[in-house]
């Protein structure tokens, strides 16, 4: 059975100032997920499942679904608001999507088999969707999913502070845990400059240059979901009327770990890695992608 692609591209971006899903990168125009669906269809994945606002449905079929078809099944997951809120809790103050872990939770009815699941924005790297891929199709354990670490050192931008899905490992390279920090950054004077550092409201920490962190880009078995219906449950319960709470896949891992019902591995990609963040970030994308076509790892025009 082939697994199945389910890409977070229902965000704002606030920080971009624009719709940077949809945003041109390549040097014929692609977008990021372009190369991520290419990556994904030459490593055997046999949907792709878009997890979008309604808003945007429009967009996203004119752009992927002319130069999809017949190359891998689409389709659409709508992240609104409301999905999957249980029943008498509200009013919802907030309007922002909740995040990736209630994004990943409204494609449930989407998927029915193994899946990988990564951010709209992100280059990840042909190895990447082969590693996953390899264990999606070859694992049968229900309870054993899948994360593709990257170092810390390798994922920063150069303009501002970024989140990520710091990790700690066991001896057998599983998930010990994993910590959404939302401000993470390299401090650029003083005695510590080059130093990296995640900011909380009680001071600095630093972070190792080599420190795996979460990129957002996970391999989950099907069986998770119920698990992650009642985690979001009691999350949509405590948040209710906090309109930026959100829900993160970090926070799904840590959960299941904690109680038992799940366990991790970690990959480690020698994959090239790079995103976007600001709109500074957008002409080093460019010509790091421009390089990779130079370099042949890409055809001329990917479709």
């Amino acid at each position: 059975m082939q697994p199945t692609l389910l890409i977070l591209a229902a965000g704002i971006g606030s920080r971009y100032g624009g719709i940077k899903q949809l945003d041109q990168f390549g040097p014929n125009g692609e977008t990021i997920i372009d190369y991520s669906l290419y990556d994904a269809i030459r490593a055997g994945f046999g949907k792709v499942v878009f997890i979008i606002r309604e808003e945007l449905r429009k967009d996203f079929e004119e752009i992927f679904l002319p130069k999809l078809a017949g190359k891998i099944d689409v389709d659409f997951a709508i992240q609104a608001l409301d999905s999957y809120v249980p029943e008498g809790v509200g009013p919802v103050q907030r309007t922002k999507p909740w995040g990736t872990g209630h994004a990943m939770l409204c494609a449930w009815k989407h998927t029915d088999t193994p899946f990988a699941i990564i951010n709209a924005d992100d280059f990840y790297g042909q190895e990447a969707f082969q590693i996953l891929a390899h264990f999606l199709v070859n694992d049968t354990h229900d309870d054993l999913h899948a994360l593709v670490g990257y170092e810390i050192q390798n994922t920063l931008s150069d303009y501002g502070s970024v989140s990520r899905g710091v990790c700690e490992l066991n001896s057998d390279e599983t998930l010990a845990s994993v910590v959404e920090r939302t401000k993470i950054y390299r401090l650029n004077e003083g005695e510590n400059a080059g130093q990296i550092v995640f900011e909380e409201a009680d001071g600095l920490t630093p972070l190792a240059p080599e420190t795996p962190v979460s990129m957002n880009f996970w391999g989950f078995k099907p069986a998770v979901f119920p698990m992650v219906q009642e985690q979001f449950a009691d999350y949509a319960r405590a948040n209710y009327n906090s309109p930026k709470a959100e829900f993160y896949i970090p926070t799904i891992m840590t959960n299941l770990i904690e109680r038992n019902q799940g366990r991790c591995k970690v990959f480690r990609s020698r994959s090239e890695w790079f995103g976007v963040t600001y709109p500074e970030d957008k002409p080093l994308v460019q010509a790091s992608l421009k390089r990779l076509h130079d370099a042949g790892r890409y055809p001329e025009k990917l479709w």
